[in-house]
């Protein structure tokens, strides 16, 4: 520690450590500084990111001319001081305290291997048995008038162990190997932001318990497993024990599933995941959530595709008989190079079979964003090299394509202007159309801290009273589909009251006069009983966030996935212009993420109306430049844009696409309308499906590729955050499956293509940029201007790099935007936005409104989530959630099965009551099949993103038992 490694300003602390001249930061502990210089000091209640209470006492220090020991963990030095981490006084007491705590955690098989009790007591010599068992005294209460454990049970308990807690199906908490370091309590807490656990009871009775000392699977625990990392005896551990031996290898990867982007390590024994812990990166600092903690087993369910299957001549393909059919009835197995030459053919039939050619051509291909970005990027280099068309798009476009619109119209670049965790350095912060503690959990940690730890303002704006509610300090129970209304009153408060930030708008933006005009009519007193909020509550919003110093705004599909989603955007952007709250830390705009690489897969090309990087398929010289890379004729690439997802399935319904290529999507759950989305697969001529299990869109196909999960293969990915990170193969590959950018690459190769990455079928990456994926990511940043900076070798050096990051020195930028815009005149422009009305609105027929969106536990259509045990055993089956008031109007009865209607198809599933819930709206998740809530939802199209609108359609509930 030197005067350089510090800010201006402060100078080290001089002392003595053992007799040796150290320094240390102002501030830093005494336990800190002895790591840093080599020094082992036994600690169990502290933990590196955990607040250090100092309650175990097992890392006392000796500190001259001082009567009492101290403990290191919360002490800092003074110039001059004199410590002794081993003088006889202070190691004596350092291991009768871990003696001690041996007394309160008796059963060492409880322990986990690892365990650093035993670490500890095991350096200091500290011996078991010196004190009496402390648990031979403990008591165990009683059941009490039906629950397991009340205080009233304790005063007529039995002298007892405390026994195991297996109520959880993701995890165990046996007490006897708890020694109350309270590590479990902060991090649940302090970390996460939760408050389920927690020290009751007194003396010797004391004891972490789960609420109100409820089992943990009756309580409100959400099993981020923050708990399980933070325990240092494995008193809670994963209920598979996988703590109860070593594993044989670790590999750092990156979470599978939301795009929060989190770092994770899998622990790997005989070729499987044992458990997986978090690692500390740049967006998680090694929190996880329920998926990323105990999901990871779907890579080794037994339903995993193994070999390629070919179509069975007699199977039948009407949506209806195939769907969930014994894969033996509809395919036949085949070997790779009769699968590969049978998807081959059938693309060559489809495009010589018609005249067609441009935006409407008879081939498109649906991508992936659940894979790395080389595979998106080779994908759509496929679709549009082999097939002369911009027919490539991907599951953005039911997600976000209306933000990535508006964002492109007012900003000229569709990236997020500031990280997730910058939240923790805003004053306010507005949330909109998303639910972050079930949709992005990890993300949602970072704005809990911010309002315990800072006093951040949240403002909630979503017609569900969700989670995050509860801290809130504003929530903002809208009428659904009034977004734009709530919106433009804000805007209209900000600029008729005179708090606009007229510099930042006279140097930075364009079209405020037009602006100004169009939301004069638009007072918070004219939209409060359009929107349903008071006047007074939306002023109040409004002075919050322009005043703030820093002040952020979040969305989700809430916003999004409507016909009205790019006036919603367009709404949002121009509040954060007006206001000034854009290009430094604490503000700016975030369309949060829902897939773990839609952002990356965006930024790959993997969209019909740009090429990789955002270059429009107008521009001639960026379709130049690409058909160049490429080494495909001049012309090949066309100038109009191809057609979206939406549209592709209804010119396959149409019979205009007559083949696709769908690799790792599932449109026959995720489209609008499924009904007629199956249909449309059906009616196809050649269907080619790349995955890892047969699901509902595979049942449609003519050959079905076994792909690898995120597990077996390395490549790179790219989160909300615009940083890309490495995903590091962990473990091999069931059969035959072989990894999404070989199949990609031998199908270019059979369609003519002289590709020669040589890839690897095993999803193994090569360490230099030569060959394989490497030579996939350097051609990629090519085209890439964005990620320049960032080669294969760096990428693998540093782990993570945020891009823009123009050159190998660059350390990236996560805040953009700082002093101008990406368009032709360094300006953002400030777009109007109408009010326009739902496509669909309850009426006597269908009374009540869906809305649609993901649980805590599962994601994306089900099709991986719900093959991991744990998340699929949490939450086993679909339900439709209401408010307890509608319910009962209805005659419905919690836990019932109802039957939910729309004018496209109907579902039945059981009804669960949710007083968060706005009356006579309903709630459906996504990711059940046997209940597939987009049998229901509208089509109808938002017309310039061309996204559907799933937020909102007309329903009917009611008792199957009426029926």
């Amino acid at each position: 520690m030197n005067a350089r490694d510090l800010p201006p300003g402060m100078a080290p602390v001089a002392f003595t450590l053992n007799g040796q001249p150290v320094e240390a930061a102002p501030g830093e502990s005494l336990l800190k500084v002895a790591q840093r210089v080599g020094i082992s000091i036994p600690h169990l209640c502290h933990k590196d990111g955990l607040r250090s209470p100092g309650n175990c006492r097992a890392c006392v220090v000796e500190v001259a001319g001082e009567r009492v020991l101290a403990p290191s963990c919360c002490r800092a030095p003074q110039p001059g001081m004199v410590v002794s981490t081993d003088s006889p006084r202070a190691a004596a007491a350092q291991k009768t305290v871990l003696e001690l705590l041996l007394a309160d955690a008796p059963d060492t098989t409880a322990l986990k291997h690892d365990s650093e009790l035993a670490h500890w007591a095991g350096l200091a010599g500290a011996q078991p048995g010196r004190f009496p068992l402390r648990a031979a005294y403990a008591v165990r209460p009683e059941p009490v008038e039906g629950r397991t454990h009340t205080a009233a049970g304790l005063r007529q308990a039995q002298p007892e162990r405390w026994g195991t807690d297996t109520s959880h199906p993701a995890m165990t908490v046996n007490l006897d190997a708890c020694i109350q370091c309270t590590r479990c309590i902060r991090a649940c807490r302090e970390t996460q932001g939760n408050d389920v656990l927690g020290l009751a009871f007194r003396g010797g009775h004391a004891q972490i318990v789960f609420d109100q000392n409820d089992p943990m699977g009756e309580s409100t625990c959400v099993a981020c497993g923050e708990c399980v990392q933070a325990c240092p005896t494995g008193a809670i551990a994963p209920a598979n024990g996988a703590y109860a031996k070593a594993s044989q290898q670790r590999v750092d990867s990156v979470c599978p599933f939301c795009g929060v982007g989190c770092q994770m390590s899998y622990h790997v024994s005989n070729g499987r995941i044992e458990h997986v812990e978090g690692k500390a990166g740049p967006a998680n600092e090694g929190r996880l959530c329920v998926k990323g903690r105990f999901g990871f087993d779907y890579a080794h369910s037994p339903e995993r595709l193994t070999r390629p299957l070919i179509r069975r001549a007699d199977a039948p393909k009407d949506p209806a008989s195939v769907m969930h059919r014994d894969w033996r009835e509809l395919f036949r197995e085949a070997t790779w190079d009769e699968a590969l030459d049978a998807a081959a053919t059938g693309l060559r039939r489809a495009m010589a079979s018609t005249s067609a050619r441009g935006r409407q051509g008879p081939v498109a291909g649906f991508g992936s964003a659940k894979g790395t970005n080389e595979e998106a990027y080779l994908f759509q280099k496929l679709i549009r090299s082999a097939f002369g068309t911009h027919n490539v798009d991907h599951c953005t476009r039911l997600c976000h394509a209306s933000s990535v619109a508006a964002l492109m119209e007012g900003l000229g670049s569709a990236v997020v202007t500031n990280p997730l965790r910058d939240v923790v350095h805003a004053d306010v912060v507005l949330i909109i159309g998303a639910n972050p503690a079930q949709n992005h959990p990890v993300g949602a940690t970072w704005i809990k801290n911010a309002i315990q730890q800072r006093g951040m303002k949240l403002v909630l704006i979503d017609p569900r009273r969700t989670e995050l509610a509860r801290q809130a300090w504003k929530h903002l129970g809208f009428k659904s589909g009034t977004d734009v209304a709530l919106l433009n009153a804000l805007l209209h408060t900000i600029i008729f009251e005179g708090l606009a930030n007229t510099a930042y708008i006279e140097q930075h933006t364009l079209d405020f006069a037009r602006l100004k005009a169009h939301v004069a009519d638009f007072s918070p007193e004219a939209m409060a009983p359009v929107c349903g909020i008071d006047a007074t509550t939306l002023r109040e919003v409004a002075r919050a966030y322009a005043t703030a110093g820093s002040a952020m705004i979040l969305w989700g599909m809430g916003v999004s996935q409507h016909t009205h989603g790019t006036d919603n955007a367009r709404c949002l952007i121009a509040l954060s212009l007006i206001t000034g709250q854009i290009g430094r830390p604490g503000t700016g705009l975030h369309p949060l993420r829902g897939q773990n690489n839609v952002q990356g897969a965006s930024d790959a090309g993997l969209i019909p109306m740009v090429l990789p990087d955002y270059h429009r398929v107008s521009e001639p010289a960026a379709r130049a430049k690409a058909e160049r890379l490429w080494g495909v004729p001049a012309g090949t690439l066309g100038s109009e844009p191809g057609l979206t997802v939406v549209e592709i399935v209804n010119a396959a319904y149409d019979g205009q696409i007559r083949a696709m290529l769908i690799q790792g999507e599932n449109p026959a759950m995720s489209d609008p309308d499924a009904h007629h989305a199956r249909e449309a697969l059906a009616r196809l001529d050649h269907l080619v499906v790349q995955d890892i299990f047969l699901t509902e869109t595979a049942c449609l196909a003519d050959v079905v590729l076994p792909a690898t999960a995120w597990p077996e293969k390395t490549g790179s990915v790219t989160n909300t955050d615009r940083c890309v990170q490495l995903g590091r193969k962990a473990v091999p590959a069931p059969g035959e499956a072989r990894a999404d950018a070989w199949i990609t690459e031998q199908l270019a190769r059979r369609l003519g293509l002289g590709w020669a990455y040589d890839v690897a079928p095993d999803g193994t990456a090569s360490v230099d940029a030569d060959h394989g994926i490497g030579a996939v990511f350097e051609e990629m940043r090519a085209l890439m201007p964005s990620i320049a900076g960032l080669s294969w070798a760096r990428l693998q050096r540093e782990g993570a790099v945020t891009y823009p990051v123009d050159n190998e020195s660059d350390p990236g930028h996560p805040v953009v935007f700082t002093d101008h815009f990406p368009t032709p005149t360094g300006r953002a422009t400030l777009v109007p936005s109408a009010l326009t009305p739902p496509a669909e609105t309850p009426d006597a027929d269908y009374p009540l409104v869906l809305i649609t969106g993901r649980q805590l536990e599962h994601w994306h259509t089900g099709s991986m989530t719900r093959r991991s045990q744990v998340l699929d055993a949490v939450e086993p089956g679909p339900v439709v959630s209401l408010h307890p008031e509608t319910a009962a109007r209805l005659g419905l009865v919690a836990g019932e099965v109802a039957q939910v209607r729309s004018r496209r198809g109907s579902v039945a599933l059981a009804v669960r009551f949710d007083a968060g819930m706005p009356r006579d709206t309903a709630f459906i998740p996504f990711a059940y099949a046997e209940a597939a809530a987009n049998l229901l939802t509208n089509p109808a199209l938002d017309p310039v993103g061309k996204i559907a609108e799933l937020k909102y359609c007309a329903v009917d509930v009611r008792p199957m038992k009426a029926n």
